[in-house]
């Protein structure tokens, strides 16, 4: 619901009268749980996201594994829950088995996908020994481009079964005597894209997805997979694309894969501020056409969907650049320095995420470190959080229980790209056990502060005020670097009351926001 700019009885400047914006919340409409798994991340092989990323054997921070323990230590500050590995595009020309076993005789491959020397260093053993103290879920794709089920299935035989099989034992003898238990797997990455190794038609790897999920549910019938679906709404055959696919695996797989990026182009910020909007249509989009096809089956499941690749990237950028000429270990790739206006963005799509809770049941912000990623590290020296890590950590800290529907008044804005967006966005959840109120909002104005009032009647509690905080700057282009690694953090929200009935905070212009009520008997 929008409302238009809220005039007075003249007609003063912007900055005479607060613009004003509304949110009603109810204990009782519930979207879904807070599902942990929206909090994820990606660790591909590509750049710098495994060596000198999470890995550095001679960094003075290693561990005995080899792997940075401050990238660990942030890893956890930011509250990711999921991670998903090996890839991503590297993936569909990936050997899984070059990274097992002793490493003097593990092979050095050529990666297609980003043109570098892949030395196998990290494989799937150090991976899970990795995920194991950062204390995260695996999800894990196998290759669909160039190999197919039956490497699926022995991938599955050596990281799940438990003993008694040639790679089981392989695992075994290679030091982990139990299995790893990974039950989210995604079959393949990008299979509609054209720069994908082994590219396929819809129809063609609708029948690997399937034939591909039947084999492994053989193997273990309890898994989760993830089919490929489109790698942005931009694609020609969005849309489609699910359907086909769909059509062959709707009842051998549980989810369908989403991906998007988002950039700010040529200068225009209005558009940028708004991603959400397209973030929000993908979804949507994409579950009426799983559902669409559902119907025809005359299933009675429900497609979820893995929004397993998300973020700020500027890819024009990056297309942009010349053509790497040599073979290189872990070149720089794609290593953007985010803003505060990023920040805004990723704090916004968070937001879309847990609007859509009852669907998007698993995502991951692509990467973790280095490559587009919330944590940057120089070889050898510190690691710093970028800006983008502020809004997903404090998200994944203070989102619990249930997310709530919103019913939002908001002036709105005109964009290039998205139309009429509102200028206010904004999502709350409800933990019943603790007694906790948290609302994230946006305020996508370039100009001017929004006043948003939050009606909390229908909850019993009088709740208190427990804590607000905001990500903004006067400078929308100041970063975090390796020299100032903290120029642009969260503060504590300057104007915010609550009266035990109305939540008020002013959002600055384009800013991230939280506020987390308490209940009278909840401490936390």
């Amino acid at each position: 619901m929008t409302a238009t700019r809220q005039p007075a009885a003249a007609t003063p400047s912007r900055r005479e009268t607060m613009l004003l914006a509304s949110v009603v919340l109810d204990p009782a409409a519930v979207v879904a749980p807070v599902n942990r798994r929206t909090f994820g991340s990606f660790v591909e092989h590509m750049g710098r996201c495994v060596y000198t990323g999470i890995y550095e054997p001679d960094h003075p921070l290693a561990d005995e594994d080899g792997f940075r323990t401050d990238v660990l230590a942030l890893t956890r500050e930011l509250g990711v829950t999921l991670v998903r590995y090996p890839g991503g595009n590297f993936v569909s020309g990936y050997r899984w088995e070059d990274g097992v076993g002793p490493r003097e005789h593990r092979p050095r491959r050529r990666d297609l996908a980003w043109h570098s020397v892949e030395t196998n260093e990290v494989g799937i053993d150090e991976f899970a020994r990795w995920a194991a103290k950062a204390e995260v879920e695996i999800m894990y794709a196998v290759n669909l481009g160039t190999r197919g089920v039956q490497e699926a299935l022995d991938v599955h035989e050596y990281v799940n079964h438990p003993e008694g099989t040639t790679l089981s034992e392989l695992r075994r003898a290679n030091g982990a005597a139990k299995p790893y238990g990974i039950t989210l797997w995604c079959l393949g990455n990008e299979m509609d894209g054209p720069w994908q190794l082994g590219h396929k038609s819809a129809h063609e790897y609708g029948l690997l997805a399937a034939a591909t999920a039947r084999a492994l549910r053989s193997a273990e019938p309890g898994l989760e997979l993830v089919a490929c679906g489109s790698s942005s709404s931009g694609m020609p055959t969005f849309g489609t694309w699910e359907t086909t696919v769909l059509e062959h695996a709707y009842e051998l797989v549980d989810y369908v894969s989403c991906h998007a990026y988002y950039e700010e182009l040529d200068g225009d910020l209005g558009s940028f501020l708004a991603s959400a909007v397209d973030m929000d249509h993908f979804v949507d989009s994409i579950v009426a056409t799983a559902d669409s096809v559902g119907a025809r089956l005359r299933s009675k499941k429900k497609i979820n969907l893995s929004f397993d690749e998300w973020n700020v990237w500027y890819l024009s950028r990056f297309q942009g650049q010349e053509p790497p000429t040599g073979w290189d270990v872990a070149p720089r790739v794609i290593e953007d320095e985010y803003n505060v206006a990023d920040a805004v963005v990723v704090g916004n799509l968070l937001i879309s995420l847990l609007r859509h809770s009852d669907r998007v049941t698993a995502a991951c912000q692509a990467q973790l470190v280095n490559v587009i990623a919330p944590i940057r590290t120089e070889p050898g020296g510190p690691a710093w959080r970028q800006t983008i890590f502020h809004p997903f950590a404090k998200t994944a800290a203070l989102a619990r229980g249930n997310v709530l529907r919103t019913r939002l008044t908001s002036p709105t804005y005109g964009t290039a790209r998205h139309g009429e967006v509102p200028m206010v966005d904004a999502v709350a959840t409800h933990d019943a056990e603790s007694g906790d109120v948290v609302i994230f909002a946006v305020n996508r104005d370039q100009t001017d502060p929004v006043e948003l009032t939050v009606d909390l009647r229908l909850f019993d509690d009088e709740p208190r005020l427990a804590e607000a905080w905001t990500l903004t700057d006067d400078d929308l282009r100041a970063t975090n670097t390796a020299r100032h690694p903290d120029r642009v953090t969260l503060r504590a929200t300057e104007r915010v009351s609550f009266d035990g009935r109305t939540l008020t905070v002013v959002l600055p212009r384009v800013s991230w926001t939280a506020v987390r009520l308490r209940s009278a008997g909840g401490e936390r």
